[in-house]
Order: structure tokens, then C-alpha cells, then sequence
């Protein structure tokens, strides 16, 4: 039994191993044929290369005949352009020659020419060319002349169309009032009864009120009012608050009186602000020092021929600033600079020199701008305008003052003053003659030099300026200027 099984198991073995060669070799087959399959791709593949190799030096081949052609028609252009160059250059030179040639001939024709001038004329190339450009020089000089007076004609007329629709256009957006300013104030009363109580038993209320506050009372026939009557404007006004007071509480008797006129005396400096700041802002200008507001508001009884000075500033500023709109300037600083022109006016009465260089020196002190100081003490011409917005200051001063309504000065008073003015001046001795200027602002003394001595001038300018004062009633400033003149000729025979 173990022998059999022996043998069996070496049977089983050899099939085994059988089994295992035959699959090597079937395995070795399916290799070679793969490998030879791979052989023929790859043999294919091989010619495929060799071919699109050849395809590719036959492309190569026909690149560089292309190439070939291109480079001997390069050649052949270049050889052309060098045959034009050479051509054109020849050309050029030719060219060149004869130009030279007709120089030559030119100048010769001018030497020839010039000759033949000189000696019809009589003069040098020279001297002939300088009066030729002399000629021209003249003519050209005469021309320009002319176009300048026309162009600065043309430029007049339409300036001054220009300004006149301006200055009405801003005349007339300002519906000013006319004049009203007069020494009598009306008080309006609630009834015809309450006159009877203003003049009291025996006419004791209406007595104490006239001795108290220097003002006269006219009780008429005119319905539910009474006048005050004053020249002064302060006293005026005092009494005016004081009757409306009076009026409103409805007693009224002496120590009543005397209690609304010490009330109204008491509040005549809030008055004074208040009118200021209103005035301001009428005008529309704002960030004013409280100096100057207190300043302004004491103008409210300040009149200038008739016409109330603080509503002359208002109405100023509003014309400037229509005048700045229209021409393109500083708007708020024109409007600013007119509405304090004349704040000078309130200090006049107890500083020296004209309300021009006292308000602007104010101004200046407050802290406004040199634009605004310049325009102040510029707008009656005492310094140089250094702004537009200064022009435009005195043109509304004028347009204010000068409208229709503005003032009551008529002519023949007008004249009649002038006269006044200088008769009084022509009394002095040594005075040759007195003539007045800027409408009574200043006058012009032309004295003798025989009566007069320099050393004299500066006692009779001061003589003759408070001679003025005394005997003259006149609003603003005068300035006297005193003139010496000694002319001495001779005739020789």
C-alpha cells in the first residue's frame, strides 16, 4: 500500500508539472504574439514618421525656394531704389545749381534795380529803406489809433448803456420812501378825550411836560393826534416815548410825567441798540461788533438834507449789493461795506476830521476787513478806491442820496447856500475870493499875498472855519483850504 501510494503521488506530481509546462508555454505563445503585434505597430508607426519626415523636408524644401525667390526680389528692389536715390540725388544737385544761379541773377536784378533807384531818387538803399519803414511805422501807428478810438468808442457806449440799465435796474428794485424827516412828530390818541387830559386843569399837565422835555405840544383840530415840535431830534424823541407812555397808562399828571420822561431817558440806550441791530437786518449784513450796532443805532435821529442817514445806510447796502450782483462782484462784502459808510456821522460832533476817516479808523479798530475800511473812507474820493466793491459803495451813496424823493434840497436852496457859504468866507479880510466846492463840502480861499503872509494862513483858515461854525448851518463837514499865490512878470523891451 505505501508503494502505491508513492507512485500515485509521483503521477500526480508529473501531471502537475505537466500541466504547469503546458501553461508556460501557452503563456510564452500569447507573448511572441503580442510581441509581434507590437513589432508590426511599431513598424507602422516607424513609416508613418518617415513619412510625415518627408512630407515635412519637401515643405522645408519649398519654405526655402519661397525664401530664395523672396531674397533676389529684395536684391532686385534694392538695386532699384538705389538707382532712384542716385537719380533723385543728381536731380537735387541739379536743382541746387539752378537756384544758386537764379540767386545770383537775383541779386544781381536788385544791385541793378537799386542803382537805378538811387540814382532816380537820390538816395541810398539805406535811407530808401529807412523811410519805407518809417512810412510803414506811421501808417501802422495811425491805424492802430484809429482802431483804438473806436474800439474804446464802442466800449463807452456800451458801458455806459450797461451801467445806466444797472444803476436803474438797482434803483428801482428799492422801493425807498421819500423824504419825510421835519422837526414835528404826530402821537396818535385813542380819543378826542385824551387831549383833554394831555393839557390837564388850567393847562398844568401840558405845561409840565413842555418845561420838562424842552418840546412843544400843539393840541389842534386834528383828529386823535397831537404834534411835538422840536428842532432838536433827541429831545423829539424823548418826548415822544414819554406821550405814548403817558397815553397808553392813560394818567396823566405832573409826577406821572416826570416819572414816563425819566422812563423814556432810561431806555433811550436799548433804543438806540435796537434800532442798530434792526437796521442790520434790514440791510441783511451780520456779525457786526456791538460797538458798532450802538454806533449805527445813534443815527437813527441823524438826518442828512431831510433824509434819515441810518435808512439812507439801509437803503445803500441793499442798492450796492444789487449793483455787485449785476457786475459780478463780492455781494455780501459790497452790501457790508455800504451799510457802515457813513457810521461816521454819529461821531463827528465830538471827533475831529470828516465822518469818512472817522468811521473807517472805527472800523478798522472793530476789526473789519481792509476791503471794508477802504471802501469807508474812500467813498467820498479822500483815498484811492482800491476794490470793486469800493466803486460800487459810491455809486449807491449817490444813487441813495441823489434819487428822486431822497433829500429836500431844491435848487434855489441849494444855490442860495453855496452863495451864503461864500459871502461869508469873501467877508474876511486878505480874502480875494471864496468858491465852493463839492456841494458846500469844502471851500476854496483865495487870498491876497500882499494882505496875507504865510506865516498868517494857518489862524485865518481857522478863523474862517469857526466863523462857519457860528453863523452857518450846514450838515457834515466843511473843510477850508487856503490858497496863496504870488505871480510876478516882467517885459523885457
Amino acid at each position: 500500500m505505501g508503494e502505491i501510494a508513492i507512485i500515485l503521488m509521483l503521477l500526480l506530481a508529473s501531471l502537475v508539472a505537466l500541466v504547469l509546462v503546458l501553461l508556460a508555454r501557452r503563456e510564452a505563445s500569447a507573448t511572441r504574439a503580442r510581441a509581434e503585434l507590437d513589432v508590426v505597430a511599431i513598424k507602422e508607426e516607424a513609416k508613418a514618421l518617415q513619412a510625415e519626415a518627408s512630407r515635412r523636408q519637401e515643405r522645408v524644401a519649398a519654405r526655402e525656394a519661397e525664401v530664395e525667390a523672396d531674397r533676389h526680389e529684395i536684391r532686385g528692389l534694392e538695386e532699384t531704389a538705389i538707382r532712384r536715390l542716385a537719380a533723385a540725388e543728381a536731380e537735387r544737385e541739379e536743382a541746387e545749381a539752378d537756384r544758386a544761379a537764379a540767386a545770383q541773377e537775383l541779386a544781381e536784378a536788385r544791385q541793378e534795380a537799386s542803382r537805378v533807384l538811387e540814382a532816380a531818387s537820390g538816395l541810398s538803399a539805406e535811407e530808401a529803406r529807412a523811410l519805407q519803414l518809417e512810412r510803414a511805422r506811421d501808417e501802422a501807428r495811425n491805424e492802430s489809433a484809429a482802431l483804438a478810438r473806436r474800439l474804446e468808442a464802442k466800449a463807452r457806449r456800451t458801458a455806459e448803456q450797461r451801467a445806466r440799465r444797472i444803476l436803474t435796474t438797482a434803483v428801482q428794485r428799492i422801493a425807498g420812501p421819500t423824504s419825510a424827516q421835519a422837526v414835528v412828530t404826530s402821537v396818535p390818541l385813542p380819543g378826542e378825550e385824551m387831549k383833554g387830559r394831555i393839557i390837564g386843569k388850567e393847562g398844568r399837565n401840558i405845561r409840565t411836560f413842555e418845561a420838562l422835555t424842552g418840546v412843544n405840544v400843539i393840541v389842534d383840530d386834528t383828529p386823535d393826534s397831537i404834534m411835538l415840535s422840536c428842532f432838536d431830534a433827541e429831545r423829539r424823541e424823548l418826548a415822544a416815548v414819554a406821550m405814548q407812555a403817558l397815553v397808553a397808562d392813560g394818567r396823566i399828571h405832573p409826577q406821572r410825567i416826570e416819572i414816563a420822561y425819566a422812563e423814556a431817558q432810561a431806555g433811550a440806550a436799548e433804543r438806540t441798540v435796537a434800532a442798530g441791530h434792526d437796521a442790520a437786518e434790514a440791510a441783511g449784513v451780520e456779525d457786526l461788533h456791538p460797538e458798532l450796532v450802538e454806533t449805527l443805532g445813534r443815527l437813527r435821529l441823524r438826518t442828512s438834507y431831510g433824509q434819515n442817514v441810518l435808512a439812507h445806510l439801509v437803503e445803500t447796502a441793499q442798492i450796492a449789493a444789487v449793483l455787485a450782483a449785476e457786475v459780478g462782484a463780492d455781494v455780501a462784502l459790497a452790501r457790508r461795506a455800504a451799510f457802515l459808510h457813513d457810521v461816521g456821522k454819529a461821531l463827528t460832533p465830538h471827533q475831529p476830521g470828516t465822518h469818512a476817516r472817522v468811521g473807517a479808523e472805527l472800523a478798522r479798530r472793530l476789526g473789519e476787513s481792509p476791503a471794508v475800511v477802504n471802501a469807508i473812507e474812500a467813498h467820498h474820493d479822500e483815498v484811492p478806491p482800491e476794490t470793486v466793491e469800493a466803486v460800487l459803495v459810491q455809486a449807491a451813496d449817490a444813487c441813495s442820496a441823489a434819487r428822486p424823493g431822497a433829500r429836500r434840497d431844491e435848487l434855489d436852496q441849494y444855490v442860495e447856500r453855496m452863495d451864503t457859504l461864500e459871502a461869508l468866507v469873501q467877508a474876511h479880510p486878505g480874502v480875494r475870493r471864496a468858491l465852493a466846492m463839492a456841494a458846500g463840502r469844502e471851500v476854496r480861499v483865495v487870498v491876497e499875498p500882499d494882505a496875507v503872509e504865510d506865516a498868517a494862513m494857518p489862524a485865518m483858515a481857522d478863523a474862517i472855519a469857526r466863523h462857519i461854525e457860528k453863523d452857518l448851518s450846514f450838515p457834515g463837514e466843511i473843510t477850508v483850504t487856503l490858497v496863496r499865490e504870488l505871480r510876478v512878470t516882467a517885459t523885457a523891451g
